[in-house]
């Protein structure tokens, strides 16, 4: 089939399918979410809260979440660079990248992982792989139990591809925001003076 046949196609969808939609995404977050190791986040967690800078790398969906992550590390306070921004400096010992997969395998982000380990920066990953190349690179290993997006027959989710992946993601960043903003002692005032002003 013409990937380019249907670009026309008119799409809709009743109040009732979104109302089962709201659902099925909430129940799917909720379930997949409350499956976490809270010790491997918490785990993650300390890293971060160790000195040197944070390098974030991911593609696609999952990188555009570490992205709003990296922002909100920033705000509080660390140095956070973006893989593959033009002023992003190389990673040294000390550092820590921040990377996530859902499969593990994702080429670019695994590489990152691998020049990472050989420049002795430490790694975190979020995947829902145990046993994938990007797992095996982790000093700090976050598992969300979460459908990959090829396995689109999955009964993990019925959302289309990564998405859970993606959305517990999120939810997972932002409690490892909110758990280290707790424990900063700085009030929001204070952030809000290290966000964008070039806007």
């Amino acid at each position: 089939m013409n990937p380019t046949a249907n670009a026309t196609r008119a799409v809709y969808s009743t109040t009732s399918d979104i109302v089962r939609n709201l659902a099925l995404v909430r129940d799917e977050i909720a379930d997949t979410a409350a499956k976490i190791d809270v010790q491997e986040l918490a785990g993650l967690a300390g890293h971060l809260g160790q000195p040197g800078r944070v390098f974030v790398a991911g593609a696609g969906r999952s990188g555009l979440v570490l992205r709003m992550a990296a922002m909100r590390l920033m705000h509080l306070g660390l140095t956070v660079h973006i893989a593959g921004d033009t002023t992003t400096p190389a990673i040294a010992s000390g550092d820590l990248l921040l990377v996530a997969s859902g499969s593990g395998t994702t080429s670019g982000v695994v590489k990152s992982a691998e020049t990472a380990a050989k420049a002795g920066a430490r790694i975190a990953a979020f995947t829902t792989n145990r046993e994938s190349p990007l797992a095996g690179l982790a000093d700090a290993l976050v598992i969300i139990p979460a459908a990959q997006k090829t396995d689109h027959g999955s009964s993990v989710s019925r959302q289309y591809s990564g998405s859970l992946f993606e959305q517990v993601l999120f939810l997972a960043t932002e409690a490892l925001f909110q758990s280290l903003w707790e424990n900063a002692d700085e009030p929001a005032e204070q952030l809000w003076l290290r966000h964008a002003n070039l806007e």
